[in-house]
């Protein structure tokens, strides 16, 4: 499998990975300057040289995954049999300079309505490295044409068309941050009784206002929900000093608090399975 192959593959799989790129060559190598290797805890494809080179490249590598460090380090290592060696010697007489990049795992959204604030919301969240998810019971809101601009940006955009939308809250991958914002009151409270009963959602949003989650409240704990449960929902959603009521500036601001939430996930360095 090529390097790219793999690396769209941990995409896929939602796995974490490094990339390991020969940077620089000084002398003689066994690898040219640009071969790349890449490495996740149980598997590497492709090859930078072997011997005492690659061994220790791969151990740094998941070194990195371990303490899931998210920057890009640059380490150099003699080859020479004076050059110190944990993994044999490697004695071709040159230098090489490596370059380590991890792959974080991509962030997950799901949007659960796509009308006029989810479409604008849409438009903004895929120009993110993303897995979005579309989520409408009108089909017609998923459509091609109306997704067009959603669909060239730099997300990987996936459109649901469910009658039952919260059905796909159980599809969406681990820690997925889900956005609540349907066009049927009684959609958006189903959606937030099943959020409430999974484990393995982020963060869940609602839009709307306190009396609409004033009603919502005694909806929910009659199903059961404590209010600890009820804690986990964030209403409303979006950021608070942006008081316009346009779609386009009310997805601005939620988009905006979301993108601020996706940031410190990933400076606390919790990892998105």
């Amino acid at each position: 499998m090529s390097w790219v192959t793999a690396v769209e593959q941990l995409r896929r799989d939602r796995r974490p990975g490094v990339v390991v790129t020969v940077a620089a060559v000084r002398g003689h190598a066994p690898r040219e300057a640009g071969a790349k290797m890449v490495v996740a805890q149980d598997a590497t494809w492709e090859s930078i040289g072997g011997g005492n080179l690659e061994a220790t490249a791969l151990a740094r590598a998941r070194e990195m995954l371990a303490q899931q460090r998210g920057i890009p380090e640059l380490f150099t290592l003699s080859l020479t049999d004076r050059a110190p060696a944990e993994h044999g010697v490697q004695c071709c007489g040159g230098e090489v300079t490596l370059l380590l990049e991890p792959l974080a795992v991509v962030a997950s959204v799901a949007i659960f309505g796509i009308g006029h604030v989810g479409l604008e919301l849409a438009r903004i969240l895929s120009r993110h490295d993303l897995e979005l998810h579309l989520v409408d019971s009108r089909a017609e809101h998923l459509s091609p044409h109306r997704l067009a601009d959603v669909l060239t940006g730099s997300a990987s955009v996936h459109p649901h068309h469910a009658p039952v939308p919260e059905v796909v809250l159980g599809q969406v991958p681990t820690g997925t941050h889900v956005l609540v914002l349907t066009h049927d009151h009684a959609e958006d409270v189903a959606l937030c009784d099943a959020a409430l009963r999974c484990t393995h959602l982020g963060s869940i949003g609602l839009i709307g206002s306190a009396a609409k989650w004033s009603r919502f409240t005694r909806r929910l704990a009659e199903e059961g929900h404590t209010p600890a449960d009820l804690a986990r929902i964030t209403t409303p959603i979006g950021l608070p000093d942006l008081s316009g009521k346009d779609p386009a500036t009310i997805a601005l601001s939620i988009a905006a608090d979301l993108v601020r939430t996706l940031e410190r996930e990933r400076a606390a360095g919790r990892p998105r399975r």
